[in-house]
């Protein structure tokens, strides 16, 4: 979504809104929480005390403020029954990398200025004008919200980047697990569907340590027409039920062989870190071979199209036109014949 699109929503659901909240929804979503690196291990503390006072109740989950960001309610989180430390782990994530927050935050306030002219929302011209002469006054770091949005209000909440959104079902199924040493998350699911991605956003929020099925490419001797002809046999599954299932509930670090699928051999090892979650990522991670290995289990799906577009932009066309003809239909008769979809406990 849009950020005009974004702040004309937000000036619906929040009639209250000012011109200073204006310009902090601005700052938010261009600059993120840039702020919080200068206020830690008070910001963490402010966090928890918040989050402490703060009453769980009906409000939406999130709200988008930007293409990249969204605020998450304390309330709802509480209601969710969300563990505090995974929001505080993903508003650290949402600081802007790429150096041209300084260019969205002109281009957003631009945008504001329009929609101010067309009479859109709820502060004049005048008084938007009125507050980016102060703003500039005051040095330009991070805006509160006004009294009068604070006394309707109530504000309370974090950012989030946006597509920690996709993961918020997860999240709660995850939570609500009955607590283990250590849990297991299995994430299977289409190529180019998002599923290492996925798995990289959530060994931070949770800290988890992950395995990557790409690392058990069939290597070529055991690339037969026999064993090929087997739905979900062009994974080494024997290899993953030596090297991997057997550390999955041991909190302790352990490492396994990663196998190069470009040089059709091993090249060195990948570490799995201590910690109390544990993440399988990748097609095939939900393979009967391996049993029911974990506490939860999703599919990661795409539409044909989009996948191959990913592909391609991932990967080029010229491996697009291999994965369309090869590797694409092998993993959709391992769906089918193993019933991988109607299997996992959630669809993303």
């Amino acid at each position: 979504m849009e950020f005009a699109q974004c702040l004309l929503r937000q000036a619906e659901k929040h009639p209250s809104l000012q011109a200073q909240d204006v310009l902090k929804l601005c700052y938010q979503a261009a600059f993120g929480a840039a702020h919080l690196r200068q206020q830690l291990p008070q910001g963490e503390k402010w966090f928890y005390e918040e989050f402490a006072a703060t009453p769980a109740d009906a409000q939406a989950l999130s709200e988008p403020i930007s293409p990249a960001l969204c605020r998450v309610n304390l309330s709802a989180w509480k209601r969710c029954k969300l563990p505090p430390a995974w929001l505080f782990r993903l508003c650290g994530l949402t600081e802007e990398a790429d150096g041209g927050a300084r260019a969205r935050f002109l281009l957003y306030c631009g945008q504001v200025r329009e929609l101010a002219q067309a009479g859109k929302l709820p502060v004049t011209e005048a008084a938007w004008e009125a507050q980016l002469r102060q703003f500039d006054g005051t040095g330009r770091g991070p805006v509160h919200h006004s009294e009068p949005y604070r006394q309707a209000e109530a504000p309370a909440y974090r950012l989030a980047p946006a597509w920690a959104v996709r993961l918020f079902p997860l999240l709660q199924r995850l939570a609500a697990l009955p607590e283990k040493p250590v849990s297991v998350l299995a994430m299977d699911g289409r190529t180019a569907s998002g599923k290492s991605t996925m798995a990289a956003q959530l060994a931070v929020v949770l800290q988890a340590g992950v395995a990557h099925m790409d690392d058990f490419f069939l290597p070529q001797s055991l690339r037969t027409t026999a064993r090929l002809s087997v739905p979900g046999g062009n994974v080494h599954y024997e290899r993953f039920i030596q090297e991997i299932l057997p550390y999955l509930r041991d909190a302790n670090a352990f490492s396994y062989r990663k196998f190069d699928c470009g040089s059709m051999d091993f090249a060195g090892q990948r570490e799995v870190p201590v910690g109390r979650w544990r993440i399988v990522e990748g097609s095939y991670s939900m393979h009967p071979k391996f049993g029911r290995y974990w506490d939860t289990a999703v599919f990661s799906t795409v539409n044909p199209q989009e996948q191959l577009e990913r592909i391609c932009r991932r990967n080029g066309a010229q491996a697009a036109a291999l994965f369309e003809t090869h590797w694409i239909p092998l993993e959709e008769a391992y769906f089918a014949d193993c019933r991988t979809a109607e299997r996992a406990d959630l669809t993303l």
